[in-house]
């Protein structure tokens, strides 16, 4: 049974950072895309940063380009999200998925979210 467990979630300020971590099991995980998504209030989930692990190939949304930074985690079954120089409008529930195909949401497995704010 494939799992994603995300954390690392919180508050802060505009401006700061935050790291969020998504650990995966019983996924062949360097197998296939993972990413990350976002889902603001009153807005569709989006694509935020995703990583295909066969090529290394990167992918963020416009929104994010310098500022965020997808990574492999420091455990071989982790997924990271380096955040910083945060906005306002990085406010939102956050997931990890895999089975992704760069941004879009069509992806195989989801997480169940952890919450990010970002106050002005």
């Amino acid at each position: 049974q494939v799992q994603l467990v995300e954390s690392g979630g919180g508050s802060v300020q505009a401006g700061g950072s935050l790291r969020l971590s998504c650990v995966v099991s019983g996924y062949p995980y360097n197998a296939y895309s993972m990413g990350w998504f976002r889902k603001a209030q009153g807005k569709e989930r989006e694509g935020v940063a995703a990583i295909h692990f066969g090529n290394g190939q990167t992918y963020y949304t416009e929104s994010a380009k310098g500022r965020f930074t997808v990574s492999q985690g420091t455990g071989k079954n982790t997924l990271d999200l380096q955040m910083n120089f945060m906005k306002p409008e990085d406010t939102g529930m956050y997931y990890c998925a895999a089975n992704c195909n760069g941004l879009t949401t069509n992806c195989g497995y989801w997480g169940q979210g952890i919450q990010v704010a970002v106050s002005s």
